[in-house]
């Protein structure tokens, strides 16, 4: 016959614990039983003799055996020690199993395509970020005080899970007044940022094994999204000019492009070129999706409207965000549809449960009203301006590179004009506290070598210091050929 479990070899109660004693008996007898070092068919100890081994009261025993009779890990009856009854298939732990492994669709969604492109979050010259500093954080938490207090009813629930009409109506009145995109309130959708638009529109527009193209180089947010739907990926070619439409396939189902300001090359698409490619999206019934991430940035010539402004037929969508002129923590974005999927993008939306904060679009949506929004995106833009001249006289001293100085957005591209080892440099820049992103990780055939430099954090003392680190490393590699 066996004897009972000594408690003390697999219950260590404690004060430090969070767990109250009753409860802390319960799970450690709990993972002895999962562990086998409790097996099916040991007796335990009557609650009298286990709570004089544990120094605790009875009581305390008592409740954790009750717990664990409730469950029926053990069986409890009068004149009778607590006995496991627990069937070993259930007990024992199967330690050589592998456990779950993700499906082919979650090992697609699952790839990091930033991992060996961009540096992590808040170094250095990191491309796509905002300068924090210039984020008007009192006056965001007046406004988030603000609307905050008052209640919104349905809208405070799932009333209007798509976005709040503020926000909404606030975003009509500016895309016409400074983009030139004239929709109504019904087809804008707020979602919690780009990246999740590029899902959501990847999984609606298209099934898997469809072809999606994407510039080349271009954001690689794109690519995930497309890939993680299961799409193909056919790459537009990129030149001085932006995104070529000879180059769309004619089999392409959705298209991503960044006329504005092309990512991350900083080119504007021409108006022959956004016209052609509205042109073979009508022939070939495939869908361009306009990124308007960084529309408000632009450091030649005058603003010029969206493409969605020149689309008659419900061919583009557009998609933008607050990141750049706020901040990416904020989790606003926004799409524009054709009044034709304004139901299917709103009910998948719900489905996936890509909804953004209600509070925030409301700070956003009086932010907009006021015309602070846009006082604060000149303040950002002559910042980013200065920084951009900065940076590109500085770079244009160095030898064997080329910087085209671009038509807008928040970074500069500094391309290798021979064959330097990109790994190299941003090792040896590393070294010294500056991570720019690595230009071939956005190309899809991998034909430019060079930087991605963000402007968010290039200090002039963080220019001079890139300047300086490219020159010795060029030179060191000029005396080894």
């Amino acid at each position: 016959m066996r004897s009972p479990v000594w408690l003390t070899s697999v219950c260590h109660l404690s004060e430090e614990r969070p767990e109250p004693l009753p409860t802390q008996l319960y799970l450690d007898l709990v993972r002895a039983v999962r562990e086998g070092r409790i097996g099916n068919g040991d007796k335990l100890p009557s609650s009298r003799s286990a709570a004089q081994a544990l120094g605790v009261s009875r009581m305390t025993v008592t409740s954790a055996y009750e717990l664990l009779a409730a469950e029926g890990i053990i069986t409890v009856r009068q004149g009778t020690a607590p006995r496991v009854v627990t069937p070993e298939p259930c007990v024992q732990e199967q330690t050589s199993s592998q456990g779950p492994v993700p499906s082919q669709r979650g090992e697609a969604l699952g790839v990091d395509h930033r991992r060996d492109v961009l540096p992590l979050s808040g170094e250095a010259l990191a491309p796509g970020e905002p300068d924090e500093t210039m984020f008007p954080a009192d006056e965001w938490a007046r406004l988030l005080r603000r609307v905050s207090r008052r209640q919104r009813g349905a809208s405070a629930l799932y009333g209007s899970a798509y976005g709040a009409k503020e926000l909404r109506m606030a975003l009509q009145d500016r895309l016409a007044a400074d983009r030139g995109v004239h929709v109504t309130a019904e087809q804008i959708v707020i979602v919690p940022g780009s990246q999740a638009a590029m899902a959501l529109l990847a999984q609606v527009l298209a099934d898997p094994g469809d072809l999606a193209a994407v510039e080349d180089p271009g954001w690689l947010g794109a690519r995930a999204a497309f890939l993680g739907a299961g799409l193909r990926i056919s790459p537009l070619r990129v030149d001085p000019g932006g995104a070529d439409p000879a180059s769309l396939p004619t089999g392409a189902r959705l298209a991503y492009l960044t006329p504005s300001n092309q990512y991350p090359l900083g080119a504007r698409l021409s108006l022959s070129r956004r016209l052609g490619f509205i042109a073979r999206a009508k022939a070939s019934g495939a869908v361009l999706i306009e990124d308007d991430y960084d529309s408000d940035f632009h450091w030649s010539g005058r603003t010029i409207p969206a493409l969605a402004a020149q689309d008659h037929g419900g061919h583009v969508v557009l998609i933008g965000s607050a990141s750049k002129a706020l901040l990416p923590a904020l989790r606003i974005g926004w799409i524009v549809v054709p009044p034709g999927l304004i139901g299917p993008v709103r009910r998948a939306q719900r489905n996936l449960g890509m909804l953004a904060n209600l509070h925030a679009q409301l700070a956003l949506a009086e932010l907009m009203r006021s015309g602070r929004y846009r006082a604060q995106i000149r303040r950002i833009a002559r910042a980013y301006h200065g920084r951009v001249r900065t940076l590109v006289e500085a770079l244009a001293t160095l030898p064997d590179v080329t910087v085209h100085p671009p038509d807008g957005g928040v970074q500069v591209t500094l391309q290798f004009r021979r064959g330097l080892d990109e790994q190299s440099v941003l090792a040896q820049l590393a070294h010294h506290g500056l991570h720019p992103g690595c230009l071939s990780g956005y190309c899809q055939r991998g034909d430019l070598r060079g930087l991605v430099i963000g402007l968010g954090s290039a200090t002039p003392e963080r220019i001079a210091r890139l300047r300086d680190e490219l020159r010795n490393q060029f030179n060191q590699d000029t005396k080894h050929v």
